[in-house]
């Protein structure tokens, strides 16, 4: 299936036009009348549309703050978060309306146990009530088959491989047409193996698509993997401490693990989050 995606990508523009995110000396404090932890300071990071942004850093120095900022679930302190140059959350407008254009998937994941895989999907828009329900599904069997699903419709999430409802979650948000995608850390919780597939299933997915991709990770090998672009942000507060653009060409399968040029890319950034991930230790930041 990868190598007929590849190929077809490698065939046909398929270029995303909305999505562009500019975060702009944000700021994020909590409980500023109090402890005043500050989670993000000052911290300035434009994203292409359609780029798949990688944001590595140590746990709890506050990527998920960031991540949360843009989807509309926390305010920010001052700065501004912006989509398409249109301001989501900022000076008068603390924080963000949320929206079917900013889907997160979730760490632990968020599927309905009692409803079906094909359910899960459809779920979305059928709330919104904007298709027929055979529009809707007609739109969630033939995302599913894109995304190799094609006979999980009927089972439930428990009844298929972890990997699978990953996917399957993938799929969902992509129902509701987002322009971005918020990834915190989706595959932490898979074995390395399933890891490499579900990299490879991701890339499949968004080369059909091409959507935005915000994607928080531990794994340094996994965002030089996927991304466009990777940012490691430093012990917390977070803010920016090398970007670099990924200049391994696009489609990818994972033969670029043991080219010259990614083995350079992982040298030159291994330093980087190591000397934060000491401070990190040192200063006895916990996982969040």
């Amino acid at each position: 299936m990868m190598s007929a995606v590849l190929e077809k990508v490698r065939t046909q523009g398929n270029e995303a036009r909305y999505g562009a995110i500019r975060i702009d000396d944000v700021v994020k404090i909590y409980d500023p009348e109090g402890a005043a932890v500050m989670a993000v300071d000052h911290c300035t990071l434009d994203i292409k549309a359609g780029e798949i942004c990688m944001i590595v850093g140590p746990s709890g120095c506050g990527k998920t703050s960031l991540l949360n900022a843009i989807a509309g679930f926390h305010d920010i302190t001052s700065g501004a978060i912006y989509m398409d140059g249109e301001m989501l959350c900022g000076p008068g407008k603390p924080k963000a309306d949320p929206g079917a254009d900013r889907i997160v998937v979730f760490q632990n994941g968020a599927l309905f146990p009692w409803k079906t895989n094909l359910e899960n999907v459809a779920f979305g828009p059928m709330m919104q009530g904007k298709l027929s329900k055979k529009e809707i599904i007609e739109k969630a069997r033939s995302m599913m088959a894109d995304a190799g699903l094609s006979g999980t419709e009927h089972n439930y999430p428990g009844e298929v491989s972890s990997g699978l409802r990953r996917r399957v979650e993938i799929v969902r948000a992509l129902m509701n047409d987002p322009k971005v995608l918020l990834f915190d850390e989706p595959y932490r919780a898979l074995d390395s193996l399933t890891r490499s597939v579900m990299h490879e299933s991701l890339l499949d997915i968004y080369y059909k698509n091409k959507v935005t991709i915000f994607f928080i990770t531990h794994d340094l090998e996994e965002a030089i993997f996927l991304g466009h672009k990777l940012v490691i942000m430093t012990t917390r507060p977070c803010r920016p401490k090398k970007v670099l653009e990924v200049d391994i060409p696009h489609p990818r399968d994972y033969s670029v693990l043991t080219s010259p040029r990614f083995r350079e890319l992982l040298e030159e950034t291994a330093s980087v989050v190591h000397e934060e991930a000491r401070k990190s230790f040192a200063s006895g930041e916990k996982e969040g």
